[in-house]
């Protein structure tokens, strides 16, 4: 068997090989050009979108429910009905046009 000594050696010597290496300065530079891409993207993390979408969720209902509102106490005035202009589903709270299979 090989002496524990010798492995050891062995893995200094290739990660020094490797530090050395153009793979190395390779990697450092495409790691640089990836983090410049995504900078410039504007992209947010997955937290602050579900955050988000649970803010325009809550939105949505408060909308909706304060659509009914109006459109109660409109009827209670005697109002005539005014046409829906939020292109929001009173039932639903989808927008007229989103398709529900697209919403997150």
């Amino acid at each position: 068997m090989l002496n524990k000594n010798v492995i050891e050696e062995i893995n200094s010597k290739v990660s020094e090989i490797l530090q050395n290496s153009p793979a190395k300065d390779v990697e450092k530079n495409m790691r640089a050009v990836m983090s410049g891409v995504f900078s410039r993207l504007d992209l947010v993390t997955r937290e602050e979108f579900d955050v988000q979408h649970e803010v325009l969720l809550r939105t949505r209902e408060k909308l909706v429910q304060l659509e009914a509102k109006v459109k109660e106490l409109e009827q209670q005035l005697g109002l005539p009905e005014m046409e829906e202009q939020s292109g929001i589903d009173t039932k639903t709270g989808q927008t007229a046009d989103t398709d529900p299979a697209q919403t997150v």
